[in-house]
C-alpha cells in the first residue's frame, strides 16, 4: 500500500509541475468559478421569493464547483493522450491504482484551489456568515462531496481518454452519476447556513457524502485498469 501511495505522490507531483509552468486549468477553473458565482449574484432577487436565500447559496456554491470542475476533468488525461504517452505509462512498472490515485489527488488539489477561491467569492456576494464551528463543518461537506467529484470524474476522464468527443460524453455520463453528491452537498450546505438548521439531518446527508466516496473509490481501483486498457 505503501508504495501504491507513494507511486500515486509522485504521479501527482509531475502533474502539478507540469500545471505551475502553464496554470492553464487551474485559472481556467477558478475564473469560470468566478463568473457564475458573479452571474447567480445578479440574478439573486429572481430566485429569493420562491427559495430561502439559504437554499439558493447552497445551490449556486455546487453548481459554481462542478461545472467549473468539469473544466479541470476535460484537462485530466489530455498530456497523457498527446502521443498516446498513456500507453508508456500503462507498460511502465508502475502500479495501475497508483496512475488513478496520482490523478484524482491532483485534481483534488486543482479543486481546492477552485473552492479557495468559489467560497469567498460565495460569502462577499451573498453577505453570507457563519461562525467558526459552522465553517469547518461545511469544509468537511464541501472536502467529502469534491472527493467524490474528483473519483468519479477521474474515472470516467480515464475511461473516455481515447473517445473522439470525450468532453461532451464527460459531461453527459459524468453529472446523472454524481448527483446523489449534488444532492447532499446542497442540503448540507443549506442546512449549515440556516440559522435554525436540524443538526440531525444535516449529519445525515454528509454520511451520505461519506458513503458514496468509500463506495465509488473502492469500485473505481477495481475497474480503472479494465476501463482504461479497453
Amino acid at each position: 500500500m505503501n508504495v501504491v501511495l507513494r507511486q500515486a505522490l509522485i504521479i501527482c507531483a509531475k502533474d502539478l509541475r507540469m500545471e505551475l509552468r502553464s496554470r492553464e486549468v487551474v485559472l481556467a477553473m477558478a475564473y469560470f468559478g468566478i463568473l457564475v458565482v458573479l452571474i447567480f449574484s445578479f440574478a439573486f432577487p429572481v430566485f429569493s421569493g420562491a427559495v430561502s436565500r439559504e437554499q439558493v447559496v447552497a445551490g449556486i456554491l455546487w453548481i459554481s464547483i462542478t461545472f467549473a470542475g468539469t473544466l479541470g476533468l476535460q484537462r485530466a488525461f489530455e498530456r497523457e493522450r498527446e502521443g498516446d504517452c498513456i500507453r508508456a505509462l500503462l507498460l511502465s512498472p508502475v502500479p495501475r491504482p497508483s496512475i488513478f490515485l496520482g490523478k484524482v489527488f491532483g485534481m483534488l488539489l486543482f479543486m481546492g484551489v477552485l473552492e479557495a477561491v468559489v467560497l469567498p467569492a460565495i460569502f462577499l456576494f451573498f453577505n453570507v456568515s457563519l461562525p467558526l464551528d459552522g465553517f469547518l463543518v461545511l469544509a468537511l461537506t464541501i472536502a467529502l462531496g469534491t472527493v467524490g467529484y474528483a473519483v468519479v470524474g477521474t474515472l470516467f476522464a480515464a475511461s473516455l481518454l481515447r473517445a473522439r468527443s470525450k468532453d461532451i460524453l464527460l459531461t453527459i455520463m459524468l453529472f446523472p452519476i454524481i448527483l446523489p453528491v449534488l444532492m447532499a452537498g446542497v442540503k448540507a450546505t443549506s442546512l449549515i447556513l440556516l440559522p435554525d438548521g436540524s443538526q440531525a439531518e444535516l449529519w445525515v446527508w454528509v454520511k451520505v457524502l461519506a458513503t458514496f466516496d468509500i463506495i465509488f473509490t473502492i469500485v473505481s481501483l477495481w475497474i480503472f485498469e479494465i476501463l482504461v486498457l479497453d
